[in-house]
């Protein structure tokens, strides 16, 4: 079930937020129960064979769980940690098979000229997500920071459904503390409010910025494919129009799915992890990988970096580490190289930041006080993160690497074919005479598209901090006007079937 769809926003939402408030009026319990079964509902809604899929998983990590909580309290550490080696093992392994077998198999193919088949399995939604958040809570099991004896609570922490889809990655210490708090049950208007206010907010991300995009995006790379087969090369605009789009159809899809998850977890008094804070506005690509899929980060940070020796062991340890944790961070998005790749760039942004921050101090430990060079160099900086980033994207996003090659030689002057200012804004943008299919796109409404809402992620402060809610805690006329001329606007578009980017990984 989409958060962009009918179903969701006018009966499956009202129906679990009424049930649950009335239900937790005769007890907690009750009321947690009807949340974990209306989340396994909210997750099989789209395809119900996975819901087996998904409760295995969990059956078989709350076991994992509890048999080293019983080899913790008989002190048997080292059975504990083959428990643990073998319940993490598990998950890689069904996270492995669903998600990356057929892209080993046609690897060895293509490497060994093997004839190996094997047939491309559907993807369960989530499984990224809810494998890395049981890993979590099995490490926190490991390490005496977790513990759930109650199987009810466990299932509602892991299919919780604002989450369940694509994030963010909870950490269990995070969220059973508020599920057992007595306030959680009963209503507050204040923050029904403010969610369905930040709700609202990823609503008109997801509708009018994302969707509207995504045509210029599928326009521009497969265009880049067909044309290059024609012999026609990209443009320096069209490669960059393309690139800019795809950085601002991701940011705000994903980013839009990540308010309305934390809009519809606060109408039930639950407060998730924040997951975004302004990422293009970063300085750094150390400060870009602090604000992007902040819980993620953390993740990979907590559970791969630090145990691979983080900054421990000096700089060239440092630096394995850093390569390794973004090199499976971008195999973790999706089973192909162009996501290795993708990982592969960051963790070279990462090491090389990390090594200038290092020869600067060496060179001038004192740190600026001039304010004019303070801005100058973060402008500066901020202007070369946000190129390193948009041309990650574009391996990100391309089909294979002879794809993202043509992008990016055209972004960087290498290889493109010339084209006039003039041209772009008359509509003569997308590999010219719609070679692509794409005639009936045009680079003036695209510009239209691209400056508003570049301006949007360089300037406007993070959706997080958008909660417009008065002293007393009732609903201001501000928040009224904003989430019905949202709703007003988006009402014919979102009923549609506009699946966000991040369920496919």
């Amino acid at each position: 079930m989409l958060f962009n769809s009918y179903s969701f926003i006018f009966v499956f939402l009202p129906v679990v937020l009424l049930g649950f408030f009335l239900l937790a009026r005769l007890q907690a319990r009750f009321a947690a129960t009807w949340l974990a079964l209306a989340s396994l509902f909210f997750y099989g809604y789209w395809n119900p064979v996975y819901v087996g899929l998904l409760m295995a998983s969990i059956v078989v990590n709350y076991g994992f769980a509890r048999w080293m909580i019983q080899a913790n309290a008989a002190s048997q550490y080292a059975s504990k940690k083959q428990i643990l080696i073998t319940a993490i093992t598990a998950n890689l392994l069904l996270l492995g098979y669903y998600k990356y077998a057929g892209f080993f198999i046609n690897t060895v193919n293509a490497v060994a000229a093997t004839g190996w088949s094997f047939t491309e399995l559907i993807l369960p939604l989530g499984i990224s997500f809810f494998t890395f958040t049981q890993i979590a809570f099995l490490v926190d099991t490991h390490r005496g920071r977790a513990q759930e004896p109650n199987f009810t609570n466990y299932v509602l922490f892991v299919t919780f459904f604002p989450h369940l889809i694509a994030g963010p990655v909870l950490h269990h210490k995070d969220m059973m503390p508020q599920f057992a708090s007595s306030t959680t049950y009963h209503v507050q208007w204040n923050k029904v409010s403010a969610g369905l206010l930040l709700f609202t907010l990823g609503l008109c991300k997801k509708i009018l910025w994302a969707d509207s995009l995504a045509p210029y995006v599928t326009g521009v790379f497969d265009g880049v494919s067909t044309g290059a087969a024609l012999g026609l090369l990209p443009t320096f605009y069209e490669a960059w129009a393309g690139a800019l789009a795809y950085t601002l159809q991701i940011y705000f899809d994903f980013s839009g799915y990540t308010d309305m998850a934390l809009g519809v977890a606060l109408m039930f008094n639950i407060k998730l992890p924040i997951n975004f804070n302004s990422p293009y506005q970063a300085i750094s690509i150390i400060d870009f990988w602090r604000r992007w899929h902040m819980t993620l980060s953390t993740f990979l940070k907590d559970y791969l970096y630090i145990p691979l020796g983080g900054n421990r062991h000096g700089p060239v340890r440092r630096y394995l580490a850093l390569l390794t944790t973004m090199l499976l961070g971008g195999l973790w998005h999706g089973a192909g190289w162009t996501f290795v790749v993708w990982g592969a760039l960051h963790g070279a942004y990462l090491v090389i930041n990390h090594g200038w921050r290092a020869f600067c101090l060496a060179v001038w430990p004192r740190p600026f006080t001039s304010r004019l060079v303070i801005y100058s160099v973060a402008a500066l900086s901020g202007m070369l993160t946000f190129v390193a980033v948009v041309a990650a994207w574009v391996v990100f996003k391309a089909a294979d690497m002879q794809q993202a090659m043509l992008m990016l030689k055209a972004m960087f002057g290498i290889a493109a074919q010339p084209i006039s200012w003039s041209e772009v804004t008359h509509g003569k943008l997308l590999l010219q005479a719609g070679q692509g299919g794409l005639s009936g796109l045009s680079g003036r409404s695209l510009v239209l598209l691209l400056v508003p809402g570049l301006l949007w992620v360089w300037l406007l402060p993070n959706g997080n901090r958008w909660q417009f809610v008065d002293r007393n805690g009732w609903v201001t006329a501000l928040q009224v006007v904003l989430v019905l001329a949202a709703l007003y606007v988006c009402i014919d578009r979102f009923g549609s079937y506009s699946p966000f980017l991040y369920f496919q990984f």
